[in-house]
């Protein structure tokens, strides 16, 4: 991950979570963050993080890769942030776009340098911009669907698009793990000041997708109203890639109590167990006694670091 910006609204350090570098960070220190960066036209680039991401992170290289390379990763999933203070390293808070995209979008920078939205069919890019002009009537939008790859010739128009409109915000959303590995492989040719990926964004501002109740969705649970409306498509994400990731935090823990090592910010990531596990000999009754005993000592050592965790954010509120 390249290094963190000096200045106003500088980040903390990223922790590492599976293979993911993480941004401990809250919602309004990355605002002002994109704020500065904005009005100082640096060019930033800022994934964001869930269960799936992590997934796709344990056995990607080159989507782990991809997110090495950005400026900012932030958590935006639940399971995630559960899965970090299962490691000790607590991620103090979980933001997903559409909460939030009316406080981005009403920055004084983003305002005045304006807003370009990649992603979506293309009538619903097209409703995504009418809304959004709804909702922000002075800032300047432009966009352009995200069903243009596999031509080049459409590819570099799209370039040649962003490239004439000079935004100050790009948001990308074409699912993962393909917006990241686009922007990656074309973020030096990409005229915006923050590139930033944002999934299903443009399909909830076009009204065309909807998120489920409030009290689910704020409680870790807007993984099931998505299982719910696409059950054929997410199922195996859900149903399998969840299991999937506490099985990885929780050989993360156990191989981390191992070495009695933590992972510090540039240090690599691959020095973190977080590949497929490798198998055993098998061994007697007797000689798995051990194990099994160090087992149950990290399981208690992980809900006493969930207490602690728990506590400590109790008393920051």
């Amino acid at each position: 991950m390249s290094g963190e910006r000096a200045g106003r609204g500088a980040l903390p350090p990223p922790v590492l979570v599976g293979a993911l570098p993480v941004h401990p960070v809250r919602l309004g220190d990355l605002l002002r963050w994109l704020e500065e960066r904005i009005s100082r036209h640096e060019r930033v680039t800022v994934f964001y993080a869930n269960v799936h991401a992590a997934n796709l992170a344990r056995r990607d290289e080159g989507f782990r890769a991809a997110y090495a390379s950005v400026d900012a990763v932030f958590c935006d999933g639940q399971g995630l942030r559960l899965g970090a203070a299962l490691v000790g390293r607590p991620l103090p808070e979980r933001f997903t776009p559409p909460d939030w995209i009316d406080s981005l979008l009403s920055l004084s920078p983003v305002r005045r340098a304006g807003v370009f939205l990649l992603g979506g069919c293309p009538d619903v890019v097209d409703k995504a911009l009418g809304a959004l002009r709804v909702r922000h009537p002075d800032v300047r939008a432009a966009g352009h669907h995200g069903y243009f790859l596999g031509a080049d010739e459409d590819e570099q128009a799209v370039i040649d698009a962003v490239r004439g409109f000079g935004p100050g915000l790009l948001l990308v959303g074409m699912g993962m793990p393909l917006q990241e590995r686009w922007v990656a492989g074309h973020r030096d040719e990409l005229a915006a000041d923050v590139v930033m990926t944002v999934g299903a964004l443009i399909d909830h501002l076009s009204g065309t997708a909807s998120r489920g109740p409030r009290w689910l969705t704020d409680n870790g649970l807007e993984w099931l109203c998505r299982l719910w409306c696409e059950p054929r498509r997410l199922w195996r994400r859900y149903l399998l890639g969840n299991p999937a990731f506490l099985l990885a935090i929780a050989r993360q823990v156990v191989a981390e109590r191992g070495r009695g090592s933590r992972w510090s910010p540039g240090q690599a990531g691959p020095t973190s167990p977080v590949g497929p596990a490798r198998r055993r000999p098998r061994s007697s009754r007797g000689s798995a006694a051990a194990p099994l005993s160090r087992g149950r000592r990290s399981i208690r050592a992980v809900r006493a670091r969930i207490r602690k965790s728990s506590a400590s954010e109790g008393a920051a509120a």
